[in-house]
């Protein structure tokens, strides 16, 4: 089977959201290092290498509101698509503590021939899918609930967001009138990167947008994956109205 770099979800859908999912896969194509990062399965199978259960979600979020999805398919320790081409952790050999042997020697060279045989194609499948009228943008991503040596973090789950909360502000006070969680602004991570996924096809073109982050062990099977997205799409909706966009 030949390697494609993203998956699209119903393309046609005529809703004007569009779902993302960045770090959808731990996938390490067959073009890099046989398809083996040298690390072992455990490693590959946790938080490290992609965002747990958020693939999942992506999908049901977009059966939910009849929206097309867009996903990368390679493991954030391939490249990192939701970074800069200049970031310097756009390419980790070290990662919550442990060593990635396969990325210890990528050099210059390395790092070019994987931009162009994953990260470059992604983000030009995502800018056109991004330029959908009126779209509004929705990146699915998850989080551990605790770093290694770290403190266990509070949060069910958080909205990310940059200057332009249009959108990003009516959710967060839609999902806090929910009794039963605890949600995060811009945390555990800032809501803005130079060069991001979101700064790209979202703040640069004066889209609506916000980044969600779930906490992973919620998500981990597909019973907590729909629980969430249809909970989710309730509260996009919602918050969509209250914002006039």
């Amino acid at each position: 089977m030949t390697y494609s770099p993203f998956f699209i979800h119903g393309e046609d859908r005529p809703s004007r959201w569009l779902i993302t999912c960045d770090h959808a896969t731990n996938t390490v194509p067959p073009q890099v290092n046989g398809g083996d990062l040298g690390l072992p399965r455990e490693d590959m199978e946790r938080h490290i290498a992609y965002d747990v259960g958020a693939y999942g979600v992506a999908q049901h979020l977009g059966e939910v509101l009849n929206a097309p999805v867009i996903a990368a398919n390679f493991s954030r320790l391939v490249i990192d698509p939701n970074r800069g081409e200049d970031d310097p952790t756009l390419l980790m050999k070290l990662y919550d503590g442990s060593v990635i042997s396969g990325n210890r020697h990528a050099d210059a060279a390395e790092r070019a021939r994987r931009l162009d045989l994953c990260y470059r194609p992604y983000h030009e499948a995502l800018a056109r899918m991004a330029a959908l009228p009126h779209a509004v943008i929705v990146s699915i991503h998850s989080f551990t609930r605790q770093l290694r040596g770290r403190e266990p973090r509070p949060w069910h789950v958080s909205v990310l967001h940059t200057s332009d909360d249009r959108f990003a502000r009516p959710l967060v006070d839609r999902l806090r009138a929910e009794a039963d969680l605890c949600v995060g602004r811009n945390q555990p991570y800032s809501g803005h990167l130079p060069g991001d996924s979101i700064d790209r096809h979202c703040t640069a073109h004066g889209r609506p947008n916000a980044l969600i982050e779930l906490r992973n062990d919620l998500i981990a099977d597909t019973a907590g994956q729909r629980a969430w997205a249809e909970r989710l799409a309730a509260s996009f909706k919602d918050a969509l109205a209250e914002s006039g966009l």
